[in-house]
């Protein structure tokens, strides 16, 4: 079956030919080998409360990445570079002509960060908004950052109301994400809230906030109450997700207990907060494990 599809009536290179796939249950982790030597890794998730009968996409908008986050697989990486419009899109056209998936939602949480990629990333959302034949509009659309403030910005510029901000915060002071995401040395809890609060939302809408939880760095009680704190008079929700182990981890994931505590006072203070049940640990396919760590800069492929 040719690749060959139109957007924006514009004609699109073939997609790079999947290269290979892990699955955990319905969950299918696939990779594109690329011109170079690269692999980029996307993700396909059932969804659907009942016969999971559609896909969520999570995308990847760089080879490896240059935050450092220390829980991250991805970041173990390094940067190697950047994705083009036509590979961030050809993900979607794999999971679709090579899979046969039903994609409605698109996240770009894959491998990288999206902001420091943003022209391609916001061109990519364009493209595919304005796809007549297989849209996926902006409404069904996550973007995900670390925490780059300039990059939300530009996003709330754009006037996309609808476009879903996600900002991944995972810890409730400054303390204990200075020592988990070197982006905060530069780019402080403070900062980041003045852009989460000026990031346009729709009514009834939020920024969504993802939240890693790992065992005894900032999953007790205290941390709950801090970032219940942090968040009060934002439009937010907050995203709980239980560790995903990356390779030679020195983290563990949280006991249930104390993630059902975390919850509960985040929902006793007011805070919206759900859990996100792990989906694809065995195909290390879950949120921060994407990355082929023996394509990392300087290592041989």
């Amino acid at each position: 079956m040719s690749a060959l599809l139109t957007i924006a009536a514009e004609p699109v290179a073939e997609f790079l030919p999947v290269s290979r796939t892990q699955a955990d249950g319905d969950v299918v982790k696939f990779c594109q080998r690329t011109h170079d030597g690269y692999e980029i890794e996307s993700v396909i998730i059932p969804m659907g409360a009942r016969d999971n009968t559609w896909r969520t996409l999570c995308v990847s908008s760089q080879i490896g990445c240059a935050r450092g986050c220390t829980f991250c697989q991805t970041a173990q990486m390094g940067l190697l570079r950047n994705l083009s419009v036509e590979e961030i899109i050809g993900q979607v056209r794999a999971a679709r002509e090579h899979f046969g998936a039903t994609v409605r939602n698109l996240v770009f949480m894959g491998m990288g960060e999206p902001m420091d990629n943003l022209d391609n990333v916001i061109e990519s959302i364009r493209r595919l908004h304005d796809d007549n034949a297989n849209q996926i509009p902006r409404r069904r659309v996550t973007v995900s950052t670390v925490g780059r403030c300039e990059g939300i910005r530009k996003l709330a510029a754009l006037g996309w109301r609808r476009l879903n901000l996600a900002v991944s915060l995972n810890a409730p002071n400054d303390e204990i994400r200075s020592q988990i995401m070197p982006i905060n040395r530069v780019e402080p809890m403070a900062m980041l809230r003045e852009a989460i609060a000026s990031y346009p939302v729709r009514a009834g809408g939020h920024v969504l906030i993802e939240y890693v939880l790992i065992k005894g760095v900032n999953d007790q009680p205290e941390h709950a109450r801090q970032l219940a704190e942090y968040l009060a008079g934002l439009s937010t929700c907050v995203n709980l997700i239980p560790y995903n182990p990356r390779e030679n981890s020195p983290y563990e994931a949280p006991t249930e207990a104390a993630s059902d505590e975390f919850q509960t006072i985040l929902m006793q203070s007011g805070q919206l907060a759900f859990r996100r049940w792990p989906k694809g640990q065995s195909a290390m396919a879950a949120c921060g494990q994407l990355g082929n760590l023996a394509l990392r800069r300087g290592a041989t492929s």
